[in-house]
């Protein structure tokens, strides 16, 4: 089969497409044929070394992927040849079939493209991780979502409306910003031409933001803490910008705001049955029409510098794809 492989660390262009053995299943795992894969942020820190898990060499790339069950090993009961599945990993993804443990597969409603699958996996469930769990978002609160039409920003302000809130987002481009307004967005901000804490506090009528989603980091991070309201919930969700900001702490102190750390990747292995529960939410509003993912961007497998650099180019609207 063709697999896209990393055999050194450094940036996309040193990847390869290859021809690697089909995998088998061992006990407890499935093949799945992949439809099509979601890059993320974390595959361009991966294969350059950068990121927490650092894989042995060589190694194929990919996080999360959609397609049908083709294989089943010893043990597997639940899930059978033909099934459509959203898969999750580490890596591995970024191929014509991949082995994954059977357990973590999310079925995908009839309601659901393969395609829209792809994405939905580690976007969907990092921001209803975020909104829900971590940052407890309640009816009629005010959210504000920076990269909002990134991967995660776009769900996170697509899960927003969904949770009854109010959104407010940020992105960088008209282009961008009017596609937060078709997800839902009630207003937005181009955070390069307008002041995001003076904005903020005037779309809020001085009181500031309830909660913040900040998958962006660098020089927006302090501004949109500043923004907050009074025991506000200011998000780390990651730092596409590439900087990770200095916050002075006087400022959570003073408002009463609490800074919180959102890593979906470790929760959901340490809370397996929590994971569980709300995908089984994300899939209900899915099929109830609440939600409906949004890809724009797909690229072949071959093309694949250039589906790396239109995410680590922040050119991203909406999810992007690798299609094996």
């Amino acid at each position: 089969m063709r697999a896209l492989v990393c055999s050194e660390l450094g940036p996309a262009d040193r990847l390869r497409v290859e021809e690697v053995p089909d995998p088998r299943p061992g006990p407890g795992e499935v093949v799945v044929d992949v439809a099509a894969a979601g890059l993320n942020f974390p595959d361009t820190l991966i294969i350059e070394g950068s990121y927490q898990f650092r894989p042995e060499l060589p190694f194929v790339p990919g996080a999360e992927a959609a397609g049908t069950v083709s294989a089943v090993g010893e043990g597997v009961e639940h899930v059978a040849v033909g099934d459509r599945v959203i898969a999750l990993g580490l890596v591995g993804a970024f191929a014509e079939r991949w082995v994954v443990p059977a357990d973590g597969l999310i079925p995908i409603p009839d309601a659901m493209s393969l395609e829209q699958a792809a994405g939905f996996g580690l976007t969907y469930g990092t921001s209803y991780h975020a909104l829900a769990d971590r940052a407890r978002l309640q009816p009629g609160e005010t959210l504000v979502v920076l990269g909002a039409a990134g991967g995660v920003g776009s769900a996170a302000v697509e899960i927003g409306k969904a949770m009854g809130a109010r959104v407010i987002a940020c992105a960088s481009t008209p282009e961008k910003l009017e596609f937060c307004r078709e997800l839902g967005a009630d207003e937005v901000i181009d955070y390069t031409s307008e002041d995001l804490k003076t904005r903020i506090r005037e779309l809020t009528d001085g009181e500031g933001a309830d909660v913040v989603y900040d998958p962006v980091g660098g020089s927006y991070s302090e501004p949109a803490l500043r923004s907050t309201g009074f025991g506000g919930r200011f998000l780390v969700i990651g730092f596409a910008s590439g900087e990770i900001p200095s916050i002075p702490l006087n400022l959570p102190l003073l408002k009463v705001n609490s800074i919180v750390g959102v890593f979906w990747g470790s929760w959901s292995r340490r809370d397996p049955a929590g994971s569980r529960r709300n995908f089984e939410r994300l899939v209900a509003m899915v099929e109830e029409g609440t939600l409906s993912p949004r890809v724009t961007q797909v690229f072949a497998l071959d093309d694949y510098v250039e589906a790396f650099a239109t995410l680590s180019g922040r050119r991203a609207i909406g999810k992007v794809l690798l299609r094996p």
